[in-house]
């Protein structure tokens, strides 16, 4: 009996990647423009070391690129721009068209860090993507080990719903695609300025535009409602983060969205995981304007910010807003003052025997009188355990979450066993 072999059967060595490229110019260089599948981009990429940084880009930072992997776990619609990459001279382009316009790129394999590609813009997703591709491949091993156990019916069908969960995640990277643009550039110090060019010319945005607009948190999902309330409305700067002397708002988006933190999950800000899931945006906004009705009854101040009443004497200071003006003379006009409020307010309001919202006012009342500032060293705040918190003639309490969190604890206490001086 005669056996043929088929040589064209056969699995040849590999060590690249074919895709559908467009071949354009930019600034004299040749770019290729190419859709390639997020599970491509640890393999015609090199990985980016945390603890190494590349001499032709920064450091790249390991907690963010896991961010990313887990951004494209957990959201079905995702979004992402397209890479940068440089190519030394290694990819080769077959055109299809007369003009070269269209063809096919052939990029050779990152392997054992050796590429021609180089990483201009991208290097968090590169790194994110093989994090959460190792990731779904241990646990894949890990549920078929499970699997290989003597285990029971119930066990069994969940271990096999687990596995083709996971499988069901690794098929996405395969099928979904991401854009990448790749520069012909085979002299590396005209890399570097590539890289420094990109980096100069691309705006971020700022915390204040991202809570306007970033609905994958409920603290900003939930602001524009927030800002319905009359302490708020016309007084909060979209694009800004710092409230300068000049800034005629009270305070900036990201930090009505760091106040709705505080008042959901604490002085720490951090709201879980499972308390994302869990609340809804109408809860979430009812507590906040629990807060903000609390404050603006409780301080004499931020009541006149609520009916923009500003007394003769402040008239004197000429054109200014009442918020520029609390800013100069009381910590109230201190978000971080404000966020220390929020943050007493939901240590209160979590307790197992519910304080009810007009107790609360009442105590936010008598300290009314000591919110002058700046503040001076005969005030409660730079004579009682709250002093740690407030630097000498200070008109805002310290912004590291640590001192934000002894502070609301300091004046919980208040609260509870109320001091002779409240």
């Amino acid at each position: 009996m005669s056996i043929v072999i088929n040589p064209l059967r056969l699995s040849k060595p590999q060590d690249s990647s074919t895709y559908l490229a467009m071949r354009t110019t930019q600034g004299g260089r040749l770019v290729y423009t190419v859709r390639v599948p997020l599970l491509d981009l640890p393999t015609i990429l090199p990985i980016p070391d945390p603890n190494n940084v590349d001499k032709d880009n920064r450091k790249v930072d390991r907690l963010h690129a896991k961010h990313f992997g887990e951004y494209l776990d957990c959201t079905m619609d995702w979004v992402a721009p397209a890479l940068l990459a440089r190519d030394d001279g290694g990819c080769v382009f077959e055109g299809l068209v007369d003009d070269g316009s269209v063809g096919y790129l052939t990029i050779p394999w990152a392997i054992g860090g050796v590429s021609p590609l180089h990483t201009i813009d991208g290097q968090h997703r590169v790194l994110g993507v093989s994090i959460e591709k190792q990731r779904i491949t241990n646990a894949i091993s890990g549920v078929d080990r499970d699997m290989a156990r003597k285990i029971g019916p119930e066990k069994a069908i969940r271990l096999r719903g687990e596995r083709e969960k996971l499988i069901g995640q690794m098929n996405r990277l395969k099928v979904e695609f991401v854009g990448l643009d790749i520069y012909l550039e085979p002299d590396p110090i005209k890399a570097r300025q590539m890289f420094v060019d990109v980096a100069d010319n691309a705006k971020g945005i700022s915390s204040a535009v991202r809570a306007r607009f970033d609905s994958s948190k409920v603290a900003n999902r939930t602001l524009s409602d927030v800002l319905d309330h009359p302490l708020l409305k016309g007084r909060v700067d979209a694009e800004q983060d710092r409230m300068t002397p000049s800034n005629p708002n009270l305070m900036g988006a990201k930090h009505v969205a760091d106040i709705t933190r505080a008042v959901v999950a604490g002085p720490g800000g951090r709201i879980s995981r499972k308390a994302e899931q869990t609340l809804t945006d109408g809860e979430v906004i009812e507590r906040v304007k629990d807060f903000l009705d609390v404050i603006s009854n409780a301080f004499v101040d931020l009541a006149a910010v609520t009916e923009d009443e500003i007394s003769e004497t402040e008239r004197e200071l000429g054109e200014l807003t009442k918020a520029q003006i609390l800013r100069r003379s009381s910590l109230l006009g201190s978000v971080g003052m404000i966020r220390v409020l929020a943050g007493v307010f939901q240590q209160l309001r979590a307790r197992d025997e519910l304080i009810d919202i007009d107790d609360i006012t009442e105590f936010f009342k008598r300290l009314d009188p000591h919110m002058k500032a700046p503040v001076a060293d005969s005030s409660l705040w730079r004579t009682t355990d709250a002093s740690k918190d407030f630097e000498q003639n200070a008109s805002a309490p310290i912004m590291r979450t640590q001192n934000i969190v002894h502070l609301v604890d300091v004046i919980v206490g208040w609260y509870r066993k109320p001091p002779a001086f409240l």
